[in-house]
């Protein structure tokens, strides 16, 4: 009989394919990144989760008008060595890597010492920020400062530090800075070269901004606003907030690019870039290395504009304000268990619906070959459900990322030998159905060619 019921499912999940040729696939994470032997944040991070399909930020085009301000074109703030050295460096320091002591400005704020800071080949980040980054391998924590110096005696000092678990989900203390303006890692959204040469960015990068908002969002931590911003932005802009994020909009055409910046256009369409500091606006963060192609890049990126992009509202994904993990993905579909029954047989359905903040209304008429078992109909996460007239029916408007799930029962009444498809109507401004496929008295349909 295993062998009857494997060819059954076999054949049942072919027709469930079948039917749903328009069926949308889930954004899934990819597997999250690794860096010297240590994975870059949770897979379920906040980096390491794609934003396309979220909804669009109220305040979106007031954004983009006030950062346009100051440019109106992305430009990578990394490349080769061969203009000079751009971009951030960062160290991979052994387990047991000896820490030195340093010093901070913005003590108050920063994770005290020692700090696992190379003495031989360190890498540092040029210019006046400055940047020191840090990971350690074994214990997979990161050690980031900004504004480092040497004292020349072993010890060190810097504007801020901040220490990260790596494999930790938790956020800085509340209103504090980093290593970064907004309180959060570097390392994390820095587009790295070896990425690249890879094929995929699987997780938001860091971008600077002129100006930014005297607020700061999840998961930012802290704010900063320069001197030089007009305390009242001209009209029609604002500054965005620390922590906002940008994703190329969908339509955006990267098909003639260079394979390089490809990839990182890709990235910005599925992960984004995160608001983390103040700068020249649109500047990408990533890695000097001798393998970046640094005229295509900047030629490639002198082309997408800032009105190319849109403010992402990703609110609907923290699961607690002090964390950087987010809800688990989900989306809407129909199932049925078993996906086989025989006449007289009893078997169940499942809807889920996933809030996006919008109205929902479902229609599910169930087809001749099945009858309603009265007094089985059950939802959780939202409005009840209704049965009338041979049709399942609900409406709500659950908050984003909300799980609302009806479950039934229903009887086969049929001795006939058939595949029934049971298709359920979502509205949400623009209808999808979804379907659910029960296989007639599968015995009786596929027993001959079991024999075969």
């Amino acid at each position: 009989m295993k062998r009857i019921h494997s060819l059954v499912a076999a054949i049942a999940l072919a027709l469930i394919v079948s039917a749903l040729p328009g069926a949308p696939h889930p954004a899934h994470a990819a597997a999250p990144p690794q860096l010297g032997g240590c994975t870059i944040l949770p897979p379920d991070n906040v980096w390491n989760t794609p934003i396309d399909t979220l909804p669009v930020d109220s305040n979106s085009t007031a954004y983009i008008n006030n950062i346009n301000l100051d440019a109106t074109t992305l430009h990578p703030d990394f490349g080769s060595f061969q203009y000079g050295y751009f971009g951030i460096p960062y160290n991979i320091a052994p387990n047991g890597q000896p820490k030195v002591a340093i010093t901070f400005d913005y003590a108050n704020e920063s994770d005290p010492g020692p700090y696992p800071i190379p003495t031989v080949n360190l890498k540092i980040e040029g210019g006046s920020d400055r940047h020191i980054l840090v990971l350690e391998q074994g214990t997979c924590k990161l050690y980031e400062t900004w504004n480092s110096r040497s004292n020349g005696n072993g010890t060190w000092r810097a504007g801020s530090g901040a220490i990260f678990d790596l494999n930790s989900n938790a956020l800085r203390t509340n209103s504090w800075t980093s290593a970064d303006a907004a309180g959060l890692p570097i390392l994390p959204g820095l587009a790295r070269y070896e990425e690249v040469a890879a094929g995929a960015i699987d997780h938001a990068l860091r971008f600077t901004v002129n100006c930014s908002a005297p607020t700061y969002i999840w998961p930012a931590r802290h704010q900063a606003v320069p001197d030089y911003c007009p305390n009242t932005p001209p009209a029609g802009t604002l500054p965005p907030p620390m922590g906002q994020r940008f994703r190329l909009k969908a339509n955006f055409d990267i098909s003639a690019f260079a394979p390089q910046t490809k990839v990182i256009l890709t990235a910005l369409k599925k992960y984004g870039m995160i608001v983390a500091d103040n700068g020249t606006s649109w500047y990408i963060s990533g890695t000097p290395d001798a393998g970046w192609i640094d005229d295509d890049l900047v030629g490639d990126l002198r082309q997408v504009h800032g009105t190319d992009f849109e403010a992402v509202d990703e609110s609907g994904l923290q699961v607690n304000p002090d964390s950087g993990q987010v809800k688990p993905s989900a989306i809407d579909s129909k199932s049925v268990s078993p996906g086989g029954a025989n006449q007289g047989q009893q078997v169940a359905y499942t809807i889920q619906l996933v809030g996006d903040g919008s109205a929902i209304t479902l229609s599910d008429p169930l087809p001749a070959p099945l009858s309603y078992v009265t007094g089985s109909l059950v939802t959780t996460g939202g409005a009840q459900a209704s049965y009338n007239s041979g049709t399942i029916a609900w409406s709500g408007t659950p908050a984003p990322l909300t799980i609302v799930k009806i479950t039934y029962a229903a009887t086969l009444n049929t001795g006939a030998t058939q595949a029934v498809s049971n298709i359920a109507s979502v509205n949400r401004g623009t209808q999808k159905n979804l379907t659910a496929v029960l296989i007639a008295n599968p015995h009786q349909t596929f027993l001959p060619l079991a024999r075969k």
